[in-house]
């Protein structure tokens, strides 16, 4: 199968509302911090009304979405390894907008994963 534009952005969509939503998950979870047994329904009811978990879950639904779409034109082969990018990106988001440290060995996973998703996509 030949990939095409609209099909390639529909996988593109897919992986980067993904991306988005994590990145608003992380940001609303750190506003509310650490979460446990004696905090557990305070958290949750916060959960609801914290604009940026609002907003990632959001992201969430439209990639949901736009992955759907994708599986309705593309083998699953192809788009469920396809999405596996949005792990290198939530790797470069975490250093990059929190601050998080990376160690070499991550490094090396994720250029592994671009790597497997380029021979997947490959005609």
């Amino acid at each position: 199968m030949m990939m095409t534009l609209a099909n390639a952005s529909l996988i593109l969509v897919a992986t980067l509302a993904s991306v988005a939503g994590q990145f608003f998950l992380k940001s609303g979870a750190n506003q509310l911090g650490a979460v446990s047994l004696g905090n557990l329904g305070r958290f949750l009811l916060t959960m609801t009304t914290t604009p940026a978990i609002v907003v990632g879950l959001a992201c969430y639904a439209i990639g949901a979405i736009a992955y759907i779409f994708a599986l309705s034109r593309i083998p699953l082969s192809i788009v469920g390894p396809s999405v596996a990018l949005s792990y290198v990106f939530s790797v470069l988001m975490g250093k990059f907008f929190f601050g998080e440290m990376i160690p070499t060995v991550r490094y090396v996973g994720v250029s592994l994963i671009m790597v497997g998703v380029i021979l997947l996509v490959r005609k």
